[in-house]
């Protein structure tokens, strides 16, 4: 900004966009001064550096109103757990469906897990049919992001929300 400018030639540009050309320094901030406005370079690593001449305030603030703007558009997505059982009951199976269903309308990932405690480690065919029950109950709302596998003693598949379907 103004004196910090340590190049000896810039390209100069007023606050309405216009350009005034490559000038020397000494005559660009003549130009912001009689204009009662700041000389600030935009891109310094421009052959010549490019500046223009605006209110610094102005600039700032238009700045990070940018800033906000694009934080503004970024969509985050949260992977949501469920856990399941293998001899889960139907009302509790139907609950965790409802909960996994507002997980995705709200844009986030599922991942539905079935652990296994002790001799339930047997009945590995009760979690896959548990899960994939699950999948389809899904299937309209959700594509499977990461198949059905088995970790430890934990069976696991992550769902994403579709992107046909629009968040309120």
């Amino acid at each position: 900004m103004n004196e910090e400018i340590t190049a000896s030639e810039v390209r100069v540009i007023t606050d309405d966009g216009d350009q005034l050309g490559v000038l020397d320094i000494k005559t660009a901030l003549k130009k912001a001064g009689e204009a009662e406005l700041d000389l600030i370079e935009i891109a310094p690593n421009a052959k010549p550096p490019v500046c223009k001449i605006v209110d610094f305030g102005k600039f700032i603030y238009e700045q990070k109103r940018k800033e906000k703007l694009q934080k503004k558009k970024q969509s985050v997505t949260v992977l949501k757990e469920i856990r399941l059982h293998p001899n889960t009951d139907t009302h509790d199976f139907d609950f965790k469906v409802k909960h996994a269903l507002n997980f995705i309308d709200d844009a986030n990932k599922v991942k539905v897990a079935v652990i296994f405690k002790g001799r339930e480690l047997a009945y590995k065919e009760h979690g896959r049919q548990l899960l994939e029950r699950f999948i389809e109950k899904l299937e309209e709302v959700a594509k499977v992001e990461q198949p059905i596998k088995f970790e430890g003693r934990t069976m696991l598949t992550i769902l994403a929300p579709t992107k046909s379907k629009k968040k309120k």
